[in-house]
């Protein structure tokens, strides 16, 4: 049965890759915004956040922008597809590129592209792998098959995909090489190597990975955001300056700046962040749990 839903998967996203962008997106989004209307446990997730972050907003306006947030997340997923499977031509007629950085540098620095967990990222990525070789970290998912699916075609343009759980000494490798890499920091993956400081306020459990890595391997920090623009138009790809001093040498107040940096983006469209995550799942001693 396993083996029948992943072959429908792979099937599915390969039609879609052919079908014409606003019809998938269109389609998504209207299967999300349905998906919304029912009681589920990524719904109660996604309001617990918003309350948390936004607590001056009114139920009714969270509602609407959980609403506007499934429409997102639903329609990201159809548009794997064309992200998996679409040539390289119909990926980069979607997405414009905005950088303060010379992409084509051959003497730039050892560099970490630190992105965050907004819809638009597997395309950001992929895009930016179709320039010049990159790394990318990534989780391994529970089920194998659509692991493996997911680590291949993200990787195929050229990105080497490194498993999160790889040892520190690849990166750095990797960095020391020339080979930038793309590192998300603003997912809760528990206590060690992190610390707990605010996201909107909220004590968060929060990586010192792009500090520590940075540290080390001598590496500028450069952030990138993906953006899905309005009306089916496509994406943005934004490149921001290298964070100025940074490291610090204080892990914390690294984290309380990433943490800082995200928050003003998510303020741009708040709706594309990905509030189904847990983002406070693990909470500091004696603190109760939010889910």
């Amino acid at each position: 049965m396993k083996i029948l839903w992943f072959a429908v998967i792979v099937g599915l996203l390969r039609v879609l890759s052919v079908l014409p962008y606003s019809w998938v997106a269109r389609f998504g989004s209207g299967l999300g915004g349905a998906l919304y209307l029912i009681p589920s446990r990524r719904k109660h997730i996604v309001l617990v956040n918003l309350r948390l972050c936004f607590p001056l907003k009114s139920e009714n306006e969270r509602n609407t922008l959980g609403r506007e947030h499934f429409r997102q997340v639903i329609r990201s997923y159809f548009e794997r597809g064309i992200q998996w499977y679409g040539s390289v031509q119909s990926l980069t007629k979607r997405v414009t590129i905005e950088s303060s950085i010379d992409l084509d540098d051959a003497d730039a620095p050892p560099t970490i592209f630190m992105d965050f967990h907004f819809v638009g990222l597997e395309v950001g990525c992929l895009l930016y792998s179709t320039r010049q070789p990159v790394a990318a970290l990534y989780s391994r998912m529970s089920n194998v098959r659509l692991c493996e699916l997911a680590r291949k075609r993200r990787g195929r343009f050229g990105a080497e995909m490194v498993e999160r759980g790889a040892s520190a000494r690849k990166i750095l490798g990797l960095l020391r090489a020339g080979t930038p890499v793309m590192l998300a920091a603003d997912l809760d993956h528990g206590a060690a190597n992190s610390v707990f400081v605010p996201f909107f306020g909220i004590p968060a459990c929060t990586l010192t990975s792009v500090s520590r890595l940075a540290k080390v391997a001598g590496a500028r920090v450069v952030p990138f955001v993906t953006e899905v623009l309005p009306d089916f138009k496509g994406y943005k790809l934004t490149i921001f300056e290298p964070l100025a001093d940074f490291p610090s040498g204080n892990d914390t107040t690294d984290a309380c700046r990433m943490n800082a940096f995200l928050e003003a983006q998510i303020l741009r469209f708040p709706e594309q962040y990905y509030w189904v995550h847990r983002r406070f799942k693990n909470r500091p001693a004696g603190t109760p749990g939010v889910y």
